[in-house]
């Protein structure tokens, strides 16, 4: 055979092999939403969604409240046994607090903790304090306990082992985070004394890969406002920083079982919207792949990986009132001839 020949089949026979890697990463990348579904609008303004799945039954919390911002702010717990049918499970509030911001998790020993920040009624002595509760059940809790320090707004807890870390943030206009731990979820003192403090940091998310590497993805509001994300491993005082050059708000991270990583957040570039991306850990890049139908008073959203679906729950007033959303999205699997490029 000609050598000019020889040639055309090895490049015919190398473009077709791109081909087919490029048609495959596509599939890998593709999602559909299978549903979603209003599942509670109570209050005037019901807002800033985490969720749980825990002893077979979904566990939602939410604030509620007059408006985004208002001092009658109040913890909302909804159940289901399914994700269609939703009751009341408990509602949390304060006489000297607007409570916001609900976390959900699933300690150790198989409690629920409940984490929110109180904007403390002024005059006070601070501006915050967040407080944890916990639940057997979801539907009776304990009494409040205040976490982390004053003043430092500690948003979301992941547990990690026997162990919980949460950022918190200055509220207090000292433009600084820390990195909090607690072995129990009730004493929680800072691993990191300043995590990251350019850009007025805040609200971040953090998840530990299998091999234990931690990542975080970190919301700023100054100039610029791009996000960051952090890695650090064992036992996490040294963190690496990249900007992603993206600005994020109620950023939640969950890393699938094939180890694809998915960010819910909300986006800012020309129309405000709950959307979800696959975050590259190696090159700090968010692709968004899916928006939520979502509009105007959106996002922070809460991620559960349940039946080979990814189920979020997230806030929109896209309908008019701002109301508590269900979404559930099939996302296509890892093929093996992708994970062996």
């Amino acid at each position: 055979m000609p050598l000019r020949c020889v040639r055309i089949c090895v490049y015919l026979r190398n473009l077709r092999l791109v081909l087919l890697l490029l048609l495959l990463s596509a599939n890998l990348h593709s999602a559909e939403i299978v549903e979603v579904r209003k599942i509670w609008d109570q209050a005037p303004h019901n807002a800033f969604t985490s969720l749980v799945r825990f002893r077979s039954r979904w566990f939602c919390s939410f604030r509620e409240g007059k408006a985004h911002v208002s001092p009658d702010g109040a913890i909302r717990v909804i159940t289901s046994s399914d994700g269609r049918d939703w009751e009341s499970a408990a509602r949390l509030s304060s006489a000297t607090a607007d409570l916001r911001d609900p976390k959900l998790s699933i300690t150790p020993d198989k409690r629920l903790m409940l984490t929110a920040a109180g904007a403390l009624h002024q005059p006070a002595e601070f501006k915050h304090q967040t407080f944890a509760w916990f639940s057997r059940d979801g539907h009776t809790w304990t009494e409040p306990q205040p976490i982390g320090e004053p003043n430092f707004w500690l948003w979301r807890v992941t547990w990690h082992g026997r162990e919980a870390y949460g950022v918190g943030y200055d509220t207090a206009g000292r433009n600084r985070s820390r990195l909090y731990r607690s072995r129990d979820g009730a004493r929680f003192t800072p691993l990191v004394e300043t995590f990251f403090d350019r850009g007025f940091p805040n609200e971040a998310s953090i998840i530990f890969l299998k091999d234990g590497t931690a990542l975080c993805l970190l919301r700023r509001d100054g100039d610029p406002a791009t996000a960051q994300l952090g890695k650090a491993r064992p036992p996490y005082r040294d963190w690496a920083w990249q900007d992603i050059g993206v600005r994020v708000g109620g950023p939640n991270l969950i890393c699938l079982p094939d180890g694809r990583i998915v960010a819910a957040v909300r986006l800012y570039d020309g129309k405000t919207r709950t959307a979800l991306c696959w975050l590259d850990a190696r090159s700090g890049r968010l692709t968004e792949f899916l928006t939520l139908p979502s509009a105007g008073d959106t996002s922070y959203a809460g991620l559960v990986w349940h039946n080979r679906l990814l189920w979020v729950s997230y806030y929109s007033s896209h309908e008019g009132k701002t109301s508590i959303y269900l979404a559930k999205v099939k996302l296509a699997e890892k093929t093996r001839a992708v994970a062996q490029r």
